[in-house]
């Protein structure tokens, strides 16, 4: 592909946007960009590496470029995606970039499913990197091992966090399609992402179509445990391998338990232990430690590895203590990570009075697709407090999630529960209730107007 001198990238601010352009710089193409929102420090990195950005997406500001990179977040009505259209110019999405341009002819490991997927990533390449492979790396977070969620460099191993949601506004089909997998793990299988897909049946078609591709000698890791990771993995041509605490298993994980803020567990007749909690986490590390073994790192290295693997910003990330009361950080926001993370919380803190906040944020949990799951969500939380749901206007009323009934339906359960609509409503309401010893969890898979700071500030 070298003929393709000069690209150019549209929404070259975004993290995997930005991390893919500086890649192609390093490897002496010519780069631009535009996007409305240039900021650092991505904006700072990109700069530094002699890449010129444009604010805005002025239809004039568009080079004469081989290639135009159209981001995810660009849709048709967009100027600059018009005039690429009108002016008949030759683009692709990053995931076919990625395809194109860095994954032919490299052992690709390619991490799906609804939940764990950033975890597991983070596992994998850290064992890859901690045992001098030098792998190159897409994930969709911050590992605190690594330092940052991306690296590109020329390496034959190649770990990329596969997501199942579209590819760009041309091109509907889940990213995970366009990555050349020669292993793929398969965590889990839920209905998630109810702005692109109907039911879960279309979710699986999408997994299905992903392991169709999965070469002869490659491997396929898939949930033992899970009914709809069975079910897509039935008829798949590429060897499988069942990672689970079913005894069945053909990867079983023996005597998982949970001792002071670690997990323990036995894989491969060896003993694992990671310093993060909850069997979802220990399912996560199994996945990687296979993973692993398939491409021949030795067990005492993946041990090792995973025992100094330090988790990722965003999962159960502790923000601060105050007055003996904990503040926890946690990306959660599907009904059952929510219910793994409480739970694996209460086996942490034990009897301490857990208090969950929840911010209704993403494509799905702004929707009444979760109406009844979300009220069970909480079942490990002493305390609920639900904000209001973001952009509800961009949703048709009968589609809404109703955070009052979800708030009426956990209070019949017997434990207290509020609706409070904004940052400020909560962090005014629980001031008063938190007492030493509390743990606060905040899940948002944005911003939440900073209420972490603000608790902090306030409890």
């Amino acid at each position: 592909m070298q003929q393709h001198q000069h690209v150019h990238f549209l929404g070259i601010c975004g993290t995997a946007m930005g991390a893919v352009a500086a890649a192609m710089r390093d490897r002496g193409y010519i780069i631009t960009g535009q996007d409305d929102n240039v900021y650092p420090p991505m904006s700072t990195f990109l700069e530094g590496k002699g890449i010129t950005i444009t604010k805005g997406f002025r239809p004039e500001d568009i080079p004469a470029a081989d290639v135009i990179v159209v981001g995810n977040a660009m849709t048709r009505g967009n100027a600059a995606v018009e005039a690429v259209l009108n002016r008949k110019l030759y683009y692709l999405s990053l995931p076919e970039t990625l395809k194109q341009f860095f994954l032919r002819g490299r052992h690709n490991l390619v991490v799906t499913g609804t939940h764990g997927k950033t975890t597991t990533t983070s596992m994998l390449t850290w064992i890859f990197e901690s045992t001098g492979q030098e792998p190159s790396y897409l994930i969709g977070g911050i590992p605190a091992n690594l330092g940052q969620g991306s690296k590109l460099r020329d390496s034959k191993y190649f770990i990329l966090e596969g997501d199942e949601y579209d590819t760009a506004f041309f091109d509907k089909r889940s990213k995970f399609i366009h990555y050349l997998p020669e292993l793929v793990i398969v965590n889990n299988i839920e209905f998630d992402h109810a702005d692109i897909y109907k039911d879960l049946d279309e979710i699986k078609t999408s997994f299905r179509r992903l392991l169709n591709i999965v070469p002869g000698n490659g491997m396929v890791l898939v949930n033992g445990d899970d009914a709809n990771c069975l079910d897509v993995a039935s008829k798949c041509p590429a060897p499988i391998v069942e990672v689970g605490f079913s005894p069945n298993a053909g990867n079983h994980i023996a005597n998982p338990h949970q001792k002071g803020g670690e997990s323990f567990f036995e894989l491969f007749g060896a003993k694992f232990q990671i310093p993060l909690i909850g069997d979802f986490n220990i399912r996560n590390a199994a996945m990687a430690a296979s993973a692993a073994h398939f491409y021949g790192i030795p067990v005492p290295q993946i041990q090792e590895a995973l025992a100094t693997f330090n988790g990722i910003k965003r999962r159960q990330e502790v923000r601060g203590i105050t007055r003996g009361i904990t503040v926890i950080d946690d990306f959660g926001h599907h009904p059952t990570a929510i219910r793994q993370t409480l739970a694996g919380l209460r086996e942490r803190y034990g009897s301490a009075r857990l208090w969950a906040i929840f911010e209704p944020r993403s494509n799905t949990t702004r929707r009444a697709v979760f109406q009844d799951a979300l009220p069970q969500a909480f079942v490990d939380a002493d305390g609920v407090f639900i904000a209001r749901v973001a952009r509800l206007d961009q949703l048709p009323e009968a589609d809404r999630l109703n955070p009052e009934k979800v708030v009426a339906d956990i209070a019949a359960q017997g434990k207290p529960a509020f609706y409070e609509p904004t940052a400020d409503d909560i962090v005014a309401k629980l001031a008063p209730l938190a007492q030493e010893g509390d743990v606060v969890v905040v899940f948002s898979n944005g911003g939440f107007d900073g209420i972490h700071q603000k608790l902090l500030d306030r409890l």
